[in-house]
């Protein structure tokens, strides 16, 4: 899934843009604001940090989502934690509850976890094992907490892979506007290179389009497991944030997601011997086996291979927050169609 990289720190936001009076006054211990700054923007909501008289807290403002799935998410870290899962569930405020509503949106108050983000390039292949375990135990977990019998009526139903009709459609469109953007700069010659190369590989390989209605193991996913939403202390986690998108989905498939982001390198390769030790553990901790891992790669390989969401951001959102991950993702489709088997192995070998 995409993800949008941590804004640097900029000035204190100015209160009255915020209501952290009336926020604070739900808490026994809220106390009063010292200062609030921005340490994370989203597309699913904005992040503070909040200093009060009374401590620092993550105030985290939700741009997407109802009060009750908020809730739900809530819940959920909540019995995580009871399990020794590490995350940081919300505070609750003197009612009991842990989404406040003020002025038609949804804010949380969470404890401020000091720690730092960590990508695979930093993580030692032992690390890399102990975060498949981590992934692994999350799945487990959320089997427990979460309502397992309604789990598959949750699931949208039977994978429907992207047809290759519609990416060419796609590709055709994004050629054109990346052609046709004035002034041109090095972004969209190499994102028009990158749309052709990619047609050629589609051209050669539709005939390896998943089939409809394969049968998957589904349950609970974090859902957007990635660096960014996982803070460590030192070389151990510390927790695991931004629930967001917490929904039923392939387990596997969130597995290979999460270690085709960890795990690329900048020119678009994954680093496999760290994708084996985490595979490894992932598996001995979820319970999966090698053909359940061999087939999420699959399906997550021709899902990058139709993905084109960051220029869809760039030439139809007119978002730029993305583009500094282009070269490596889409480099990292090309490497992966040419070394598929190497990969496939080495997630389920």
């Amino acid at each position: 899934m995409p993800y949008v990289a941590t804004a640097p720190p900029v000035a204190d936001q100015p209160f009255g843009l915020l209501p952290l009076g009336d926020l604070l006054r739900r808490y026994e211990h809220g106390g009063e604001p010292l200062s609030c700054r921005p340490v994370a923007q989203g597309l699913l909501n904005r992040g503070y940090r909040l200093t009060t008289t009374h401590g620092s807290y993550f105030l985290k403002h939700h741009l997407d989502g109802d009060h009750e799935s908020i809730a739900r998410q809530h819940r959920a870290t909540r019995r995580l934690q009871a399990l020794g899962v590490p995350v940081a569930p919300p505070v609750r405020d003197t009612e009991g509850g842990t989404v406040a509503v003020l002025g038609g949106h949804c804010y949380a108050l969470h404890p401020w976890i000091d720690g730092r983000h960590r990508t695979g390039a930093q993580l030692t292949p032992a690390a890399s094992g102990r975060l498949g375990s981590l992934l692994g135990v999350v799945h487990t977990c959320l089997e427990q907490v979460m309502e397992s019998a309604k789990c598959r009526l949750a699931y949208d139903g039977a994978y429907d892979s992207a047809t290759p009709a519609d990416t060419f459609a796609l590709i055709d469109e994004l050629l054109v506007l990346a052609r046709g953007r004035t002034p041109r700069d090095g972004f969209d010659s190499l994102a028009e290179h990158r749309l052709r190369e990619r047609r050629t590989l589609l051209e050669t390989h539709a005939h390896h389009r998943p089939p409809a209605g394969a049968e998957t193991a589904i349950g609970w996913v974090h859902g957007d497991f990635h660096p960014l939403n996982l803070l460590y202390r030192g070389t151990e986690p510390a927790a695991i944030v931004d629930w967001d998108r917490l929904s039923v989905q392939p387990r596997a498939e969130e597995a290979v997601r999460a270690a085709a982001i960890f795990f690329v390198r900048p020119s678009g390769e994954l680093d496999l011997e760290k994708v084996r030790a985490y595979a490894r553990a992932y598996r001995l901790a979820a319970g999966a086996d090698a053909a359940e891992l061999a087939a999420a790669v699959h399906r997550v390989w021709w899902e990058r291979l139709n993905d084109f969401w960051i220029l869809r951001w760039r030439y139809l959102l007119d978002d730029r927050r993305a583009d500094p991950q282009f070269p490596a993702v889409s480099a990292l489709a090309v490497w992966w169609t040419r070394r598929y088997e190497e990969v496939r192995e080495a997630f389920a070998g």
